[in-house]
């Protein structure tokens, strides 16, 4: 059997948008695989790290009014002003609004978040690659209902040609350099650990360096 590598060129802030799937209140009392309020971070760290980036960011949920509740609260206000495409369709992409809107961003590299993992992002992550983008799911802002679904999920995303990552990672690839203006935005939106210790080291460069 030969192994197969998918290394893609760099995100880039000009090359890639954000599409978040159904982070919906009524899937959220579902997850099991990941504790919800890591999740509810992670989610919002990404979507405000996104637009700090500038990146453009396309949100759906899934009859919101009639089976799984509106998109969680916390996400809605990261994102003032944001739409959120309401559909029925089992996989994002079967709806024309949501295809359309992700066509529409111009952008040839599409990130991925979704609850749940193995169906809200995993299937239209999938259907990019069939379509000729490439695909990434950001993991750590997707949820899922057991580790089951999580572990086969993640392996069908790899089968697929999808690259299976963490959002911070993405978002500080995207980044690219630390003396960056948007820099202090992206880490205060992912809110990581080691944040502060960033801060401080690009302070201390900043009074080293004055000019």
């Amino acid at each position: 059997m030969t192994a197969t590598f998918h290394n893609p060129e760099p995100l880039t802030a000009d090359n890639a948008a954000l599409v978040l799937v159904d982070h919906q209140l009524g899937l959220m009392t579902g997850i099991r695989d990941y504790p919800v309020a890591e999740l509810k971070h992670n989610v919002v760290g990404l979507a405000k790290a996104a637009r700090a980036l500038g990146l453009p960011i396309v949100t759906t949920t899934t009859s919101a009014g009639t089976l799984w509740g509106p998109a969680i609260p916390e996400l809605t206000d990261a994102l003032p002003g944001q739409e959120f495409i309401d559909r029925t369709t089992v996989n994002a992409w079967d709806d024309s609004r949501v295809e359309a809107a992700i066509r529409a961003t111009g952008r040839t590299k599409l990130i991925f978040a979704g609850v749940s993992l193995e169906v809200c992002a995993a299937f239209p992550a999938m259907r990019a690659v069939r379509e000729g983008f490439e695909a990434y799911v950001a993991v750590d802002a997707s949820g899922t209902f057991n580790m089951t679904k999580r572990e086969t999920g993640i392996l069908r995303l790899a089968q697929s040609g999808v690259v299976v990552a963490d959002g911070s990672s993405l978002m500080v690839e995207i980044l690219g350099d630390n003396a960056s203006p948007a820099a202090g935005d992206v880490y205060g939106a992912l809110d990581m650990d080691w944040a502060k210790l960033v801060g401080q080291v690009r302070e201390s460069a900043r009074q080293a360096n004055p000019a």
